[in-house]
């Protein structure tokens, strides 16, 4: 099923500037079998990741919302979907978070796949600290993740009290940072419950299995 969902979001992505990433990014949401899927994004970030996460919803029959900062951002990200695309999508819903980006998460409970882009690093890090996360717990995908070193980024202190049960960087685009969060009220068995991923790099054919 993933692989399958892989080669169809190919499809959908081929032309745009870094398909891998947006693949890789996507066959996660799929893989998670997330329900609600949140991202935040601002003029002028890539729209592939974008794009994918909306044709991973549209298959799990998911909520995916947009958390935008501006008007002129979310007419952009409206725009450049339905420019970017192959074939005809039902957009996302999208929040305007103007100066207040902790107030617009708080109104979303449940979230199980969160998307932030560590380039609009206080963006990133409001929606990270307000997000509602769902009961059997979420995985979040920070985007351009290698500029967090220096900024003393942690996980940890980034998601409060939850507990992050495990984290992976890959070197893809900028690096991409990955943290599973525990459902609540979890135990010390949810350490041995992994869910598996297989990436395919359509460029060189080569299979990557990783889980999260």
């Amino acid at each position: 099923m993933i692989c399958f969902f892989i080669s169809l979001f190919w499809f959908q992505c081929e032309n745009l500037e870094t398909p891998d990433a947006a693949e890789l990014i996507a066959a996660m949401a799929a893989g998670w079998n997330a329900k609600m899927i949140v991202e935040t994004w601002s003029d002028g970030d890539a729209i592939a990741s974008s794009i994918g996460l909306n044709v991973a919803s549209q298959h799990a029959n998911a909520k995916h919302i947009c958390i935008v900062q501006n008007s002129r951002s979310e007419s952009a990200y409206l725009q450049a979907i339905q420019e970017s695309s192959s074939s005809p999508l039902n957009l996302p819903e999208t929040i305007i978070a103007e100066e207040e980006p902790e107030n617009a998460m708080k109104t979303l409970q449940g979230i199980d796949f969160l998307v932030v882009d560590w380039r609009n690093k206080e963006f990133a890090a409001s929606a990270l600290k307000n997000a509602a996360f769902g009961s059997r717990g979420a995985v979040v995908v920070c985007r351009n993740g290698y500029s967090r070193g220096s900024s003393g980024f942690s996980w940890r202190r980034a998601l409060r009290d939850r507990k992050v049960v495990r984290t992976v960087t890959l070197p893809v685009t900028g690096g991409i940072e990955i943290a599973h969060v525990a459902a609540r009220n979890s135990g010390r068995s949810e350490k041995s419950k992994r869910r598996w991923i297989t990436h395919i790099d359509q460029r060189s054919g080569e299979e990557h299995v990783f889980s999260i």
